[in-house]
């Protein structure tokens, strides 16, 4: 609250936003606004939605503010921007940016809401750090949906490449630490990021397609039959990091591509991942105004896991894919809050003044998020009678049903 305290101009709604964070702390069954109020003490719902929809702040300054605490408490000038987009099945077609549509978190086509996200990740933490809600261009030209929606006159359609974009160029022009991007092979297929990356002499490792095409000495190549070409010498045995069970060990391999330099200068790479059992191939466009050795660009592919953790605890912990809300500001104050709650654990776990003792690992986000509940929300929560809410959401529940039942009475026999 010390850092985003001053973005809210009166002590009511700053009061609401450390009760909201605490509620997305806490261990509640399922969060909206209805519990988090119930959990804050509050004697209705109706604060905690107002401060999602009526109540004047500005979402993008509060990001802004997590951006500059990420960079204070988690800043390395070998970071990596990690960006990709996550799905949230939704029913209906009047929340915005709803639509069928592919979901890679669904791994199929499906009624959803897709956003872009970004993510900081150093070798020992990583906190998200931004997002931008992609609108279908149906959506975009529907003036009506936009409308009811609430989305923005100034919003327009853009690819999801086009919203990383905006969100690194952000980041870096703010001054915050990093040196590497990361990203799979919706955004290593677009050549205008790549070269926005590079004009802000951003290296890269992005995934692409096994159909991607390079050009080298012979020629303009599919990756996947330059890959088939290479000796057994070409190989390297390299971990692409730590993970819970062990070392991700793969065989890597990479070829320069000096004929792919343009005004831009720097060094070009095809790096090529091969799993060792099952033998499938990954791909990458890499890229870095210097030269680096092959571990460095393996580092980097690694990094890129870091925002699927990110997702899952922000996900399973914080109720960043449990929004209720139909329009475009509700949905932009739920997920910065969201962030937010990230950010403060993922800075949390970096601050040890001793090492961890023998036999324990390092405290994760999950794990920090009990024990601040625990130790530290529960003991100062203000309990108030729980008959009251149960009454209440009673209350509630009948006057939509009587309306349900009074409004189809209209209509059917």
């Amino acid at each position: 609250m010390v850092t985003i305290g001053r973005r809210f101009r009166r002590p009511e709604p700053r009061r609401r936003v450390r009760d909201f964070v605490r509620g997305l702390l806490a261990p509640l069954p399922s969060k909206n606004c209805w519990t988090i109020a119930e959990h804050a003490g509050d004697t209705s719902p109706d604060g905690m939605q107002d401060l999602l929809t009526r109540v004047r702040w500005d979402d993008a300054a509060v990001r802004a503010d997590v951006r500059e605490f990420v960079g204070e408490h988690l800043g390395d000038t070998e970071a990596v921007l990690v960006i990709d987009e996550t799905g949230d099945l939704k029913k209906g077609r009047h929340t915005v940016g709803v639509q069928r549509q592919y979901s890679g978190t669904a791994g199929k086509i499906e009624n959803c809401q897709l956003a872009v996200h970004l993510v900081y990740a150093t070798d020992t933490a990583h906190a998200l750090l931004d997002t931008a809600l992609y609108l279908p261009k149906s959506w975009c030209d529907d003036p009506e949906r936009r409308t009811r929606a609430g989305v923005p006159e100034q919003v327009r359609f853009a690819t999801k490449p086009q919203l990383a974009s905006r969100m690194i160029t952000t980041a870096v022009t703010a001054g915050l630490p990093c040196r590497w991007v990361a990203g799979d092979e919706a955004y290593g297929g677009d050549p205008r990021l790549a070269a926005q990356l590079r004009g802000l002499r951003l290296g890269y490792v992005l995934a692409v397609a096994c159909s991607h095409q390079v050009t080298t000495g012979l020629g303009v190549h599919r990756v996947d039959a330059l890959a088939a070409a290479l000796p057994t010498t070409a190989w390297h045995r390299i971990s692409a990091g730590r993970g819970a069970k062990g070392h991700r060990w793969y065989d890597w391999a990479f070829i320069a591509l000096p004929h792919a330099a343009d005004a831009h200068g720097g060094h070009h790479w095809l790096l090529i991942r091969r799993n060792r059992r099952t033998g499938e191939l990954a791909f990458y466009r890499c890229w870095a105004p210097d030269t680096v050795p092959l571990r460095s660009l393996v580092t980097v592919a690694g990094r890129r896991w870091k925002i699927e953790e990110s997702f899952q605890a922000a996900k399973t912990g914080l109720g960043l894919d449990q929004h209720q809300h139909r329009r475009w500001t509700s949905w932009h104050r739920w997920t910065t809050l969201a962030i937010l709650a990230h950010a403060f654990l993922a800075a949390a776990t970096t601050h040890r003044s001793r090492p961890d003792p023998a036999g324990l690992i390092a405290l994760t986000v999950n794990e920090l998020r009990h024990l601040f509940n625990v130790l530290i929300i529960e003991p100062t929560r203000r309990h108030r009678d729980p008959l009251l809410w149960s009454i209440r959401r009673r209350r509630h529940q009948a006057r939509a049903k009587t309306s349900h039942y009074t409004r189809q009475a209209l209509t059917e026999p």
